[in-house]
């Protein structure tokens, strides 16, 4: 059986610059995942392409430099931080003699870890095995010393000796088993609906601050540490507003960019909860160089999922680290479009309460308005 050395998994790292921008950005953020899949990064290389090789996707020169590196550093894994074709991971596998993942095996992975409900535990074996199920080959004798870890948790340490066929029946009884909890999810969100209480839902980047901002406001006590996707499953809470009473605000799964689509289809159950709010709030965190570029990624995500018409109000958060301070933004219509302030030192949380009161009164009226019979008389 393997065994981790002490200082965690050995990672390579391969940064491939195609003219995406932003490339600073991608490394430190593959480093963390990999850092919260628990490797320690050991070396990282970095290249330039007009576009990926079919055989190698970084090309045969550049394998060999990876191989190498891996070679120099004892590596335990190489880690692409791109999605790579099956093929191209078993020639990589191949040709370096080292376990090879991609971006999204990573983030799966790390998913893995992070899943504590019963329903979350189904919905990333979900994603990971049809993530798998292209990528079912025997014979890889060059990686029995390295079975385990990072990629190969959960179902991955049977892939190898799972066919087709059971692999099948298994996503179908996963996929039977998601649809009965998304029923009884839909009945508890339509008898929120009868209450016509207002949903807000919280949604953003990966460590952009959501759990922090859900416990200031609802003091939920809600798991938050500084680590990507600390949040897998959504949470909801009361929260009363004075004048406007209660509604109910859920903390759900963080984005980020290049997000894995068996993901986002495994999670949809979660992800309803999103789809169903009468508002989102969208935490940016506004001390990170790449903020227009995350809200890009958690706007693009909202589109996939059918939430990108949804009516949405910025929430800059961690100005204490910006030195920013707290204040709302309006449009020229006086709709509320940002509002800046810190979740972990409660700076502008009164200014966000007082927002979410007017838009709760505002929701009231609306309803109060349509349940009005409408005067037919000329």
């Amino acid at each position: 059986m393997f065994e981790r050395p002490s200082a965690g998994t050995r990672a390579i790292i391969v940064q491939v610059d195609f003219g995406q921008g932003a490339i600073d950005e991608r490394l430190a953020e593959v480093c963390l995942l990999a850092a919260s899949a628990g490797a320690t990064i050991a070396a990282i290389v970095q290249g330039r392409r007009q576009a990926p090789d079919p055989a190698f996707f970084v090309g045969k020169g550049k394998a060999d430099e990876v191989g190498a590196a891996a070679q120099l550093h004892e590596a335990d894994i190489v880690i692409f931080n791109h999605d790579i074709s099956a093929a191209q991971q078993r020639n990589l596998e191949r040709k370096l003699n080292f376990r090879v993942i991609d971006r999204s095996a990573l983030i799966l992975d790390i998913f893995a870890l992070r899943a504590k409900s019963h329903e979350g535990k189904l919905q990333v074996e979900l994603a990971q095995l049809q993530h798998l199920s292209t990528r079912l080959v025997r014979g890889w004798t060059h990686l029995e010393r390295q079975k385990g870890g990072i990629g190969l948790r959960g179902p991955g340490e049977k892939q190898l000796e799972t066919d087709r066929r059971l692999l099948g029946e298994r996503v179908k009884l996963l996929k039977s088993r998601l649809a009965t909890l998304e029923k009884q999810r839909a009945v508890r969100r339509r008898a929120r609906e009868r209450r016509d209480v207002l949903s807000v839902s919280l949604v953003g980047y990966t460590n952009a601050g959501k759990s922090t901002l859900f416990n200031a406001l609802t003091k939920a006590g809600a798991y938050a540490a500084d680590q990507l996707f600390a949040t897998l499953d959504t949470t909801s809470r009361r929260l009363f507003l004075g004048e406007a009473g209660n509604i109910v605000v859920s903390d759900t799964v963080g984005f980020i960019r290049d997000l894995p689509h068996s993901l986002v289809a495994a999670f949809h159950a979660t992800l309803e909860e999103t789809v169903s709010a009468d508002l989102l709030l969208h935490v940016v965190d506004s001390s990170s160089e790449d903020r227009e570029g995350q809200i890009a990624a958690v706007n693009g995500v909202l589109e996939e999922i059918g939430a990108g018409s949804l009516p949405q109000i910025q929430i800059w958060n961690k100005i204490d680290a910006t030195l920013a301070s707290p204040e709302v933004h309006a449009d020229a219509c006086g709709n509320i479009t940002r509002v800046l302030l810190s979740a972990r030192t409660g700076d502008g949380l009164d200014l966000l309460r007082k927002v979410l009161s007017d838009v709760a009164l505002g929701h009231k009226a609306a309803l109060a308005a349509a349940a009005e019979p409408q005067d037919e008389s000329f």
